[in-house]
Formats: structure tokens, sequence, C-alpha cells
């Protein structure tokens, strides 16, 4: 039965563009943080951009922060994939993403000075993209301030405020800046007013803004295009489509350390509703792993240390944010975080990156258990209170306290870093597939 539903549908609909789940072969790889954001993706991503046709930014916005160090140069980028740095490869950001037109043109300018050459090309943008004014971002700096000492620490970059007029139904999207601008001007200007109705001290120049959209459209306008029917085709004619989640699963809206998240799900569910992409289509799922444990802003963070040796993994780290330059805080490595997060997202395998930092330590901790009242649990804390309040059980292993740095291939690591390495997988059950010793796509060893 199943084979004449199938010939029915490719009679009927043979010039349909959309995948079929069951017939694709030709899968999707995703790449998504396993932590709390900064292991590292933009590196992974780029190298394996060099043997993908397509690479897609699903989710968030320019909140995000990846670097890319190529021949030296060092690119950074917070909405533009970080694939785009290959001339051979289209770079795609999808429909869940949130986009501030002035950030990307910046961004684009700033890139393109670093010897980023013919983006025009080989960058499209979903019609179907929600758009982050000025105002959004404004809202964002009142929203923390409203909040004083339980702020939470967002990068004020207007994107929880855009995520939510999403959700309430009165964002403004891509395609309708490129629609009737006369529509789009109605649904700024009430937008404004909205706004400025519940922020009286707001200041906001509609005029002003929509002269600015205007020239925006213009430049735009080549770059954009229904992504979703776009995809479908490529994948079915055979394109290699890497997927680069931003952020990380324990910022996660639905799964992270809430409310210390960002506004949208950068676990893999985002990925199918970020692009248009069902579950079937995906391939292999490469959760991207820190030696030791980061996060920015505020909440809580079990393995965190506050003594020379945190101090010793953010200087030889470099640990401040790409986006807001704050200084990262640092600890262990907790694989109670990781094992939640493949739990979520799956993965398929891991990349274990910045491996060197761990170089001049003698001993190194990893968190294995959390313990509440004394006693283990199963579960990774939704409470903040409750995860605040966890006892973190680690285990200590033996440093190889020389440098990693050079090595290449896997059999001239330290026996102890080897150890290190087996120990992660061991307790995720995940194979390590990549391990990073440094900062260029050159310095990844492949394990496989």
């Amino acid at each position: 039965m199943a084979s004449i539903t199938n010939s029915r549908h490719s009679e009927i609909n043979g010039d349909c563009v959309y995948t079929l789940p069951k017939m694709q072969s030709n899968k999707v790889t995703v790449v998504l943080g396993a932590q709390w954001g900064d292991e590292g993706k933009g590196k992974v991503v780029d190298l394996l951009a060099l043997n993908s046709d397509i690479v897609c930014r699903c989710q968030g916005g320019n909140n995000a922060g990846h670097t890319v160090v190529v021949d030296g140069k060092e690119f950074d980028f917070h909405l533009l994939p970080s694939g785009i740095i290959n001339q051979k490869c289209t770079s795609v950001i999808g429909n869940g993403v949130v986009i501030h037109l002035p950030g990307l043109f910046e961004e684009l300018k700033k890139n393109e000075l670093k010897g980023m050459e013919g983006w025009q090309e080989r960058l499209i943008i979903s019609d179907r993209a929600h758009l982050v004014f000025d105002i959004h971002q404004q809202v964002d700096g009142l929203q923390e301030a409203e909040k004083g000492k339980n702020s939470l620490g967002t990068t004020k970059k207007g994107i929880g405020p855009t995520y939510s007029s999403k959700a309430t139904r009165n964002g403004i999207r891509i395609g309708d800046l490129l629609g009737d601008f006369h529509m789009f001007e109605e649904k700024f200007r009430t937008l404004a007013e909205t706004y400025k109705r519940m922020f009286p001290s707001l200041e906001v120049d509609i005029d002003g803004e929509l002269a600015k959209y205007k020239e925006y459209a213009i430049k735009i306008r080549p770059l954009v295009r229904d992504t979703v029917s776009y995809l479908h085709k490529e994948i079915k004619n055979g394109k290699k489509v890497l997927v680069e989640g931003a952020n990380a699963a324990m910022l996660d809206i639905d799964f992270g350390t809430y409310p210390y998240v960002t506004s949208s799900n950068c676990s893999i569910g985002g990925v199918c509703t970020g692009l248009g992409l069902p579950p079937n289509l995906i391939g292999e799922v490469l959760g991207v792993v820190k030696a030791y444990t980061t996060r920015v802003g505020d909440g809580p963070f079990p393995t965190e240390l506050h003594d020379d040796t945190g101090k010793l993994l953010q200087e030889r780290g470099h640990e401040f944010g790409v986006t807001t330059k704050r200084l990262r805080r640092c600890g262990w490595l907790d694989l109670v975080v990781v094992k939640y997060t493949a739990a979520v997202n799956g993965y398929t395998s891991l990349c274990l990156t910045k491996l060197d930092i761990l170089d001049t330590l003698e001993e190194i901790k990893v968190g294995v258990a959390y313990k509440l009242n004394g006693k283990k649990i199963d579960y990774f804390p939704s409470s903040m209170p409750e995860l605040s309040s966890v006892e973190v059980e680690y285990i200590t292993v033996p440093g190889w306290a020389c440098s990693t740095i050079a090595i290449r291939e896997l059999k001239n690591l330290p026996a102890q870093a080897h150890s290190y390495v087996k120990l992660i997988e061991d307790y995720l059950q995940v194979p390590v597939k990549y391990i990073g010793v440094g900062q260029g796509r050159e310095s990844i060893i492949n394990v496989a």
C-alpha cells in the first residue's frame, strides 16, 4: 500500500519541491551547543562547511556570537551562518531567526573589510523571518532595568521583545517589508504606539525609522526568498545541508535554565520549526562540548569555580563574549548538564573543544552527579532554587601537564588526555568524533 501511495503522490505532484521523508536518503547534519553557549560551534561549522553545499541558521538573532579563524584572520559572526566564509557554500538565514537589519549590514561590512568576498551571491534570507527593530532593543533594556536585582543579564539586542511580538502576532516579517509599504508603515506605527503606551518614557522617531526601512527594503530584496521550498528542493537534488544552532541547549527557552535563557528553541526542535524541515530529514546531530564549562550572564552554575583555577581557565581560554565582551564565568566540565542535553537533542557524536586550555593543570575535576539534601537525583532540576542548591559529585583525574596545541592526530595525544576523552564517551555513551586543540580549523583532530 505504501508504494502505491508514494507513486501516486509522485505522479500527481511531479513538480512538488517539498521532500517526501520516506523516500529521502539525503540527510541534514546539525551542529548544536551542548552547554551554555560559547563552545566553539563556529569553528566546527566552518570545518564541516568545506564538505557542505548549504549552511543554515534556524533560530536566535545577533545575540549569538561565533568566531572563525581562517588563514590567521579572525571573523566574527552574529547573524550570518559561519559557513558564509566558504565561497562554495550557500548560506541561509531561516524563518526562525529574528533579524536586525542595521546589525546585519554592519556585520557584512566588517567581514567584507577582513576579506569576505562575494557574499551577495551566496546569502539567502527567509521572507518569513521576523524583524528586530531598534525599538525592540530599547524595550529590552527598559524591561531589564525594571527587573532591578532580578535582571536576567540579557544582551539587550531586542531578541526577547521580538519573539514576544511574534507570539502576540503583532510582529513584522521580512516579507511585510518587501510587500505593500503602506501596510508595513501601518504595522510599524501600531507596534511603536503599543510600546509607547507600555513605556511612556520611550522615544521613537517613527518617520525616521520608516525612511531607513525604505532603503533597507531595496538593499535586502535581492537576498530574500521562500527558504522552505528552496531547502526542500535542494535536499531532494542531493545537496548537503548543514544547520548551525545558535546559543546552546542550556539556553533553550523550554529546556534551559529558565528564566536565564534566550527566547528561542536552540535545541533540536528549533531546527525543524526554524527551517521548515521534518524530523525524518535530520541525520547526524553533532553536540559541541567545551572541555570545561562556561556561561555568560546570570543564573545557576553548579560547577562554577571562584578560585585561581577559574581565573586560569578564563585567561587561557580568552573567555569573554563575542557579542557582549562580558567575561564568561568558568567551571569544571559538568557531565550532568551534557547528559541532559544529549537526552533532549539525541547527539549522534560529539566535538570536544578547547582541550588545550586544560594543558597546564595537574589534576582535573569532572561533575558526574547531583545531590539534593544528601541524596543523588536522576533528573535535571527545572527549579532554579533547586538547581542552585545541588551538591556536585566530582571525580578527579590526572592532567597531562604538556601542550597539545600542535597535535593533529589522536595517537599523539598524551595518555591522560586520551583517558579524559574516554571518560566523557563512557559517561554519555556518545562517541567523540572531533577534538579541538586550538583556534583555527586546522587545529581540530578528526577521531573517526
